[in-house]
């Protein structure tokens, strides 16, 4: 744990901090199956750490999702979705990012923010990829409509 962010175990071929998954289901498919329910919150009680990189992921899927554009193809949309993975992020604990309040990390400790910073890098780019693989299961020509609706939804009305 870095403050009360948990660094979970990710099942990705993206390199950083977090250790193998056990199983085929992890933190990044939670926040996928989740998003759309979510995302009317207003709203969040959180019950576990594992929680707080939940109420990131959804709030990342929001910004990857208002990026993309209902015309585009999937080799345009994984342009823009790695531009948003990898465009420089304000961490939690530091100014600017908007849900401060429910995080705390030692902002003193460099090596711990340094931690967090490469497993949120990480985290961020396999969400975005795995994001895509379902937005555009059915079609490489354009994403799915039912997806793209919620671009305008804001979880607990907060945007990274």
């Amino acid at each position: 744990m870095v403050g009360n962010v948990v660094i979970l175990p990710l099942n990705t071929k993206f390199r950083g901090p977090a250790f193998p998954a056990n199983s085929d289901y992890d933190i990044i498919d939670e926040c996928l199956d989740l998003f759309r329910a979510n995302s009317f919150f207003k709203n969040f009680e959180i019950k576990s750490p594992a929680d707080r990189v939940l109420i990131y992921g959804i709030l990342f899927v929001n910004e990857v999702l208002a990026n993309l554009k209902p015309h585009m193809n999937y080799n345009e949309a994984i342009k823009v979705a790695t531009n948003v993975a990898l465009d420089s992020f304000t961490i939690p604990g530091t100014p600017g990012f908007p849900l401060n309040t429910v995080y705390s990390v030692p902002v003193q400790d460099h090596n711990a923010m340094e931690l967090l910073r490469t497993y949120l890098q990480q985290f961020r780019q396999e969400l975005a990829m795995r994001l895509l693989e379902r937005l555009y299961k059915d079609s490489k020509d354009r994403p799915s409509k039912f997806w793209l609706a919620f671009t305008k939804r804001r979880f607990m009305n907060k945007s990274l």
